[in-house]
């Protein structure tokens, strides 16, 4: 995919943020910046009934598809959350660390720039949806969908279709229609977010995986029993980050035709093989994140937590900037001396022991 075209003026990609699904769904996310963990403010997500017409933000289109599919939208708000954890982990050792802020915006401003980051948690956050929805269908938790009987293919050796295989192009389609609804403006901007959230559904795709039982005596496994699935999201998540790292920077290009300005992005680069439907694209340089900066939305690195003895971006060099860091004692309570007893318990002393903690000045 070389180019990607719309009309519309280079001004209105400046205001484009995260797809309001997390908005749409009545969220509120806790200020955090040196602990990553997803907290008791996620604790509720998805569990309670949702009223389409409450919930503020939502454009026509998102606001039908709310009361026409009511009964998986938990399952969206389950996939935002789990998008969210997802990018808390693959980012907890650098400097942009997937904070979550209490604004509307939930990451702030960091995503109003055309960035890897913007990319990033766009694909995540929509591959996020497609896997929660999927898993509910074939779990049986909604009427209007349930597990995939079209893409099965002869049986192997050894082995025949049972199960129930799950369905990843329903919430593929669900994360599309509702993701994307929002993404209609004739900008840069929209093009490059539309890109990436289907980038995120496609690594669903291209992840799915035979899984199997065995039947018979003893496990003997006279008879095989499989169907597709999805693999856990860790496995999306590393498949994503890969993609970050090798994400496509792109220029845009603004020419006049006979409907109007038209832009278009292109490779940057044109020695490098351009972007596949695969590949996270984007087109503005990200900040350092060393300091803070309430305009880019950078909380900076000062007391994030260091590992003195990497040499990547999570170690005390990189993380702090350059800046030094400061180490001190913290006491930890930690099992030892475990003994197994037959049968069957194993019983463990308390023990306390010393660690060095390295934080960022």
């Amino acid at each position: 995919m070389n180019h990607f075209g719309f009309t519309g003026g280079l001004s209105s990609f400046l205001v484009a943020r995260l797809p309001l699904w997390s908005i749409a769904l009545g969220l509120r996310f806790q200020p955090t910046q040196t602990s990553l963990a997803v907290g008791h403010q996620y604790s509720s997500l998805g569990s309670q009934p949702i009223l389409c017409g409450s919930i503020p933000g939502l454009v026509p289109k998102q606001l039908r598809f709310c009361r026409n599919y009511v009964e998986i939208m938990p399952s969206v708000a389950e996939g935002v959350k789990i998008g969210i954890q997802e990018c808390q982990h693959q980012f907890r050792g650098r400097r942009w660390n997937c904070t979550t802020i209490n604004d509307k915006a939930i990451f702030g401003p960091v995503l109003d720039k055309a960035t890897r980051e913007s990319a990033f948690v766009h694909a995540i956050a929509s591959a996020g949806v497609a896997f929660a929805v999927t898993r509910s269908c074939a779990e049986g938790s909604a009427t209007i969908c349930g597990c995939d009987t079209r893409h099965k293919g002869p049986p192997g050796e050894g082995w025949k279709w049972g199960g129930c295989s799950e369905d990843v192009e329903f919430g593929s389609m669900v994360s599309r229609e509702f993701a994307d609804a929002r993404e209609n403006r004739p900008d840069a901007r929209s093009a490059m977010n539309r890109h990436n959230n289907e980038a995120g559904r496609t690594s669903l795709n291209d992840n799915m995986f035979l899984k199997c039982k065995c039947h018979g005596l003893s496990g003997s496994c006279e008879v095989k029993t499989c169907w597709w699935s999805q693999p856990d999201f860790r496995v999306i998540g590393d498949y994503m980050k890969d993609k970050y790292d090798s994400a496509s920077e792109m220029v845009v290009e603004k020419h006049k035709e006979s409907r109007g300005w038209v832009e278009t992005l292109r490779s940057k680069y044109n020695f490098f093989k351009p972007p596949t439907e695969r590949d996270l694209v984007y087109y503005e340089s990200s900040p350092n994140f060393c300091e803070p900066n309430p305009e880019t939305g950078s909380f900076g690195t000062r007391d994030r937590t260091c590992n003195l003895t990497s040499h990547g971006i999570d170690g005390c060099d990189l993380l702090c900037c350059g800046r030094g860091h400061n180490t001190q004692a913290e006491k930890r309570k930690e099992k030892c001396h475990c003994i197994f007893h037959w049968c069957c318990y194993v019983s463990c002393q308390e023990c306390v022991r010393v660690y060095d903690v390295h934080t960022c000045k």
